[in-house]
């Protein structure tokens, strides 16, 4: 216990905890604060450099495969089959394959095949979102789509027999796989 003395002398007791140094506690603070300033200002500096290095790095994705076997030629009647999971339609003509997207080209939406008789080719593809239209061959003419739905390539796997729809290597609007019935 530490006791101080009074103008008049007297010893007064009661200060139960030793002084400090008041030039050390500043000094402490002053540490305190400037540490604190330094990592707040690393911190200011570290996130926007942090989120422009993982801009390099890619996301991973988990889609499906773009080229994937879609069921054996049997299933290929005359006409247009559609495949909901791959949104695409295999048309078949006698020995002939060809596949045209069902996704418009305007927002995505499933264009639905519209048998018209009069129209060559015999029938249409309409978006029942916005109103377009697609002829036969996939052509736009009318409507907001600004491009005409795309052709896919086909293939047959030779281990079994399937068709194999591969949706990343785009076809011309004539291309078609010939199979041997």
């Amino acid at each position: 216990m530490i006791s101080a003395r009074t103008k008049s002398g007297a010893v007064r007791p009661g200060l139960d905890h030793p002084v400090q140094n008041p030039s050390r506690l500043q000094q402490s603070r002053r540490d305190f604060i400037g540490t604190l300033g330094f990592a707040t200002a690393a911190l200011t500096c570290a996130v926007p450099a942090w989120m422009c290095l993982r801009a390099y790095v890619p996301n991973v994705l988990y889609e499906p495969p773009r080229r994937l076997k879609v069921g054996p030629l049997a299933r290929f009647t005359e006409g247009a089959t559609y495949l909901p999971d791959q949104r695409a339609f295999v048309f078949r003509e006698k020995d002939t394959l060809f596949s045209i997207g069902a996704r418009c080209t305007h927002l995505g939406c499933t264009v639905q095949l519209a048998k018209m008789p009069e129209v060559e080719g015999g029938y249409e593809f309409h978006c029942p979102c916005h109103g377009s239209k697609f002829r036969a061959d996939g052509t736009n003419f009318a409507g907001p789509a600004p491009s005409p739905l795309p052709y896919y390539t086909l293939d047959i796997a030779a281990e079994d027999d399937q068709l194999i729809l591969d949706m990343s290597v785009l076809a011309d609007k004539g291309w078609r796989l010939t199979v041997r019935s």
